[in-house]
Formats: structure tokens, sequence, C-alpha cells
């Protein structure tokens, strides 16, 4: 069974990396989206939360596992005999960045990253822009799937 890893921090989870995770669906058997836990940084959602959200945009694809990790991406793959993991650029600065990773993760352990470039229209895109834009009322309904925009829509009335 082919496996893939797409992991990041989802909060919330955009139109942008649902169009990864799609992508990533088609080409493997089974796609674990990888919710870190970072415990320096409050998300606006919880884990918990981040997860449904996940769960409900991705079920159409069928073959998407949706799960929280904390410490070492690897060993999260390592634990469940996954091969590859799956990272969107939008950038050349991405790039820099996501390649010291991958450089460092296969030295780790063995485990390949496939970079896949970002869809044009969402090459702008990423979780804290979104909700900067919308902390300040501007519209970012375009920008997420439609449960995610109700939710974010509904946290920040009650954080106000």
């Amino acid at each position: 069974m082919r496996r893939a890893v797409c992991p990041g921090s989802f909060d919330p989870i955009t139109n942008g990396h649902l169009d990864i995770i799609g992508r990533a669906s088609k080409l493997y058997d089974v796609v674990h989206v990888a919710v870190m836990i970072n415990q320096s940084k409050k998300g606006l959602f919880t884990v918990d939360e981040r997860i449904d959200l996940i769960q409900q945009v991705t079920a159409e694809f069928g073959n998407v596992r949706v799960e929280a990790f904390h410490g070492l991406l690897v060993d999260f793959c390592k634990q469940r005999d996954i091969p590859a993991i799956v990272k969107g650029l939008r950038a050349v600065s991405d790039f820099d960045y996501e390649l010291q990773m991958a450089q460092m993760n296969n030295g780790l352990s063995g485990v390949e990253t496939l970079f896949v470039p970002t869809n044009p229209t969402y090459s702008f895109l990423s979780s804290s822009l979104v909700k900067e834009v919308a902390t300040w009322g501007g519209d970012v309904s375009h920008l997420l799937p439609p449960v995610v925009q109700e939710a974010l829509t509904e946290r920040l009335a009650r954080d106000r």
C-alpha cells in the first residue's frame, strides 16, 4: 500500500491545503494528514477542532486519515510505515526552508519528501494570512471550505 503524509498546523485548513491533500490522495492509497501539536503556540482552533474540520472537508477523498502528532515527523512516519512526505510549495522562499527539512528528514530516517507546486490560485495563501484578514473583517470565504469559513466566523465573533 502506498502511503504519504501531509503535515501542518492547519489552523485553519485552507483551500490551498485542501488542494495539496486532494492531489496527494490521487497519487497514494492512503494520505495521512498529520496535525502538528506545538505547545509553544496558541492556535485559534484546538487540535481536536482542527482534526474535526479536516475530516469533514477531506471525507470526499475517501483515503485520508487525520490525526495529531507531537515530536519529529519522521517518528510519525516510522510508526505508520509512511515512506513519503508531501509538501506544497508556494514560492522560492518556501523551497529554501523545505529543502533543509527534507534533507534532514531523509538523513534521519530515509523518508523522502515530494514537493508539489501550489495551484497559482493559492500561491499567496496561508492560515496566518486568512486569520489576520478575517480578524479585520475581510472576506476570506473564497479561501476556505464553507464549513471552515463558518467555524472561523463563529470563533472570531466569540473571541471579540
